[in-house]
């Protein structure tokens, strides 16, 4: 029996006093934190879902997995795409973003399959040499449940999201921040009715990524994003034990 492809899962991290019911004594410990809808859609999609300590060697962790998810949290640091600051809404993450963009780096050099999911997308296009803006009010749908869908999204023909969606897709959206300007090597392939990039894929590598959280709509069990990278990743495998 094939065995189920191994795809590793980024997080975050706060410490103790940061979540709500920890005893004060624990304040100052690091927690790393896994939402499990990222998960479950690997899991529910044929795969086997591990999560990845951000004190984790990134070459090493990318080394050992199928496949990777990058799942959404804190903004990106505009630092690393040569902006200043224009807003605290979600503080970036120093380590995280370091942790990020070592995971892509050793992805892209080895063609493990990537799956990016909001803040993903972004940590995609920034470290391909893209640029965000960096609050895009429109898009912050935090005033209704998460799996809310709020809009659709284009997606285009001939795409790798055109074959695993269709021409059109019906999406939540839970982000502040946008891509700007597209890294060189991404190309386009989903956008909103106002023009907002919904949807990045590498062109020469397996990279995709979708600005909305599938993992958080009721159809997560069935959407075909997950599939796809279970696929991509079961197919990596295999040509790595060749």
């Amino acid at each position: 029996m094939t065995r189920a492809p191994l795809v590793g899962l980024v997080g975050r991290r706060k410490i103790g006093s940061q979540i709500i019911g920890q005893p004060e004594v624990l304040g100052h410990i690091d927690i790393e934190l896994f939402y499990r809808d990222y998960a479950r859609g690997v899991i529910e999609a044929g795969g086997f879902a591990v999560n990845l300590p951000l004190d984790s060697d990134p070459a090493e962790a990318v080394s050992r997995c199928d496949g990777i998810v990058l799942s959404g949290g804190a903004d990106i640091d505009p630092a690393r795409y040569g902006h200043e600051p224009e807003t605290d809404m979600f503080p970036p993450e120093q380590v995280r973003d370091s942790f990020e963009m070592a995971i892509l780096d050793a992805a892209s050099s080895l063609g493990t399959p990537v799956l990016g999911i909001c803040r993903g997308l972004q940590m995609a296009n920034v470290h391909g040499g893209g640029t965000l803006h960096q609050h895009n009010a429109m898009h912050s749908r935090f005033d209704v449940l998460p799996d809310t869908q709020v809009h659709e999204v284009a997606v285009t023909a001939g795409s790798t999201l055109g074959s695993v969606y269709g021409e059109s897709r019906s999406v939540n959206s839970l982000h502040h921040q946008t891509v700007d300007e597209v890294a060189p090597d991404y190309r386009v392939t989903a956008r909103s009715d106002d023009g907002t990039v919904e949807g990045l894929e590498h062109k020469s590598l397996p990279i995709i990524a979708v600005q909305w959280h599938p993992e958080m709509m009721e159809t997560r069990a069935t959407d075909p994003v997950f599939a796809w990278l279970v696929e991509a990743a079961t197919k990596f495998a295999a040509s790595r034990d060749a």
